[in-house]
C-alpha cells in the first residue's frame, strides 16, 4: 500500500472514512479483498506470496493498514513480514497499545513500515524506523511511503480531495473509490529526495502509479458508520486498467 487518505471523526455520521491505492510489482501473487477461509474474521485482499495483507477489516470492527517507508539505504525486506502485521491485528484480543508494544519489541525484524491500526475506539500510527507512535486526533490525514501526515504532493492532493468530498451530508463509495485515480506526475521542484533517483521519483509522485511492471494494483474505500455498519470497496486493475469492484458490508454492531 502505497497512499492512504482518511477522514477522521469530521463527518458527523461518518466517524473514519479511508481512501486507499496499494501500488505493486505486477507479478506478485494477490487475491482481491475477500473473507478469509483460514481466518473468517478478516475481510482483505491477500499477498499470496507471504500470506499477509496491506489492509483490511475484521468482524469487529477492527481496521489495520500498512504502507512500506521508503528509503533504498535500508533493508528492503526483513525477517518478518510486514503484511502479518494487518492480520495479528485483525485477530487480536489485545489492546492496542499493547499490541504497538509487541510491535516495538521486534521492529528491527521488519522491513520500514508505517502501520494504521484502529480498534472502533481509537486510532493509532506507529512507524519502525523512527520507533514513533502516535495516537491520531481528529481531521484529514494521510500517509505515504514516508511517515505520517509528510507533505508529498501526492499526499497533500488526496487529503484536499477527500477534505472536499467528506464536506457533503452523504458520502458516496463509488465518489470515493475514483478520488486516487489521478495519474498526474508532480512537478520537479516539490518532489521528494528519497534517493530512488529523479526519473523513478516522478513516476513514483502521481497518485495512481502507472510504470511497465510496477502500479496500483487496487484501490479502497470503506466507510465507517454511526450504527456499526462498514462499507467496504476494491477496485481491482490489471496492469493499470479497470478488471473489477468487490464490495462488501460488515455490520460491526451484531
Amino acid at each position: 500500500m502505497c497512499l492512504i487518505a482518511f477522514s477522521y471523526k469530521v463527518h458527523p455520521s461518518y466517524p473514519l472514512i479511508v481512501v486507499a491505492n496499494r501500488d505493486e510489482f505486477y507479478d506478485r501473487p494477490t487475491a482481491a479483498a475477500h473473507f478469509w477461509e483460514d481466518e473468517p474474521e478478516i475481510l482483505a485482499g491477500r499477498d499470496l506470496r507471504q500470506q499477509g495483507s496491506w489492509m483490511g477489516l475484521s468482524k469487529n470492527g477492527r481496521f489495520a493498514a500498512i504502507t512500506n517507508y521508503r528509503d533504498p539505504r535500508l533493508p528492503e525486506t526483513g525477517q518478518l513480514s510486514r503484511g502479518e502485521i494487518v492480520r495479528l491485528f485483525l485477530t487480536a484480543t489485545e489492546s492496542t497499545d499493547a499490541f504497538i508494544q509487541s510491535l516495538r519489541s521486534k521492529r528491527d525484524l521488519y522491513g520500514g513500515f508505517n502501520v494504521l491500526l484502529y480498534d472502533g475506539e481509537d486510532m493509532h500510527h506507529y512507524n519502525n524506523i523512527y520507533d514513533e507512535h502516535s495516537m491520531i486526533e481528529s481531521g484529514i490525514h494521510g500517509v505515504s511511503n514516508a511517515t505520517f501526515n509528510t507533505p508529498w504532493p501526492k499526499v497533500t492532493a488526496a487529503k484536499t480531495v477527500l477534505e472536499n468530498t467528506v464536506e457533503e451530508d452523504a458520502v458516496e463509495m463509488n465518489t470515493l473509490i475514483s478520488l486516487l485515480a489521478n495519474a498526474e506526475i508532480a512537478q520537479d521542484e516539490v518532489l521528494p529526495n528519497t534517493g530512488v533517483g529523479i526519473h523513478l521519483e516522478r513516476s513514483l509522485s502521481a497518485q495512481f502509479v502507472k510504470l511497465p511492471n510496477y502500479g496500483t494494483r487496487c484501490s479502497t474505500s470503506i466507510v465507517f458508520k454511526n450504527n456499526g455498519e462498514i462499507d467496504f470497496l476494491e477496485r481491482t486493475y490489471e496492469n493499470g486498467k479497470f478488471k473489477f469492484d468487490r464490495s462488501y458490508r460488515i455490520n460491526a454492531g451484531e
